[in-house]
């Protein structure tokens, strides 16, 4: 029996990338506006499960972990799925709850300290 290589795996979903084409944050949200069974049957094992996962909107973590693929590998194939018009990016749109001037000068202090 051949002795399986775990680390080529990865780098085969990839095609050796670990870059991605858009901002993908591990809470950015994920979503299949509509299902095609016959397409997710054309899919290689991990992106099939990551696309049949993304049925319900999920973080790219919930995704990662729902699916037991690594969270680089999960940023590149979502990102190829999106490329596809296949599955949803959802833009962020929410605003931060911190005050950015408070944060500034916090941060000015800080260095001032340094």
């Amino acid at each position: 029996m051949a002795k399986r290589h775990w680390k080529v795996r990865p780098y085969v979903l990839t095609g050796g990338r670990t870059r991605t084409r858009q901002q993908l944050l591990v809470h950015t949200l994920v979503s299949v506006p509509y299902y095609d069974s016959l397409f997710a049957s054309g899919l290689l094992p991990e992106a099939r499960s990551l696309y049949e996962h993304a049925r319900e909107t999920k973080s790219v973590a919930e995704l990662s972990a729902f699916s037991g693929i690594s969270l680089g590998v999960t940023r590149v194939v979502v990102d190829d799925l999106a490329s596809t018009d296949r599955v949803l990016i959802h833009a962020e749109t929410y605003e931060s709850p911190f005050d950015r001037r408070l944060l500034e000068r916090i941060l000015d202090g800080l260095r001032q300290l340094a």
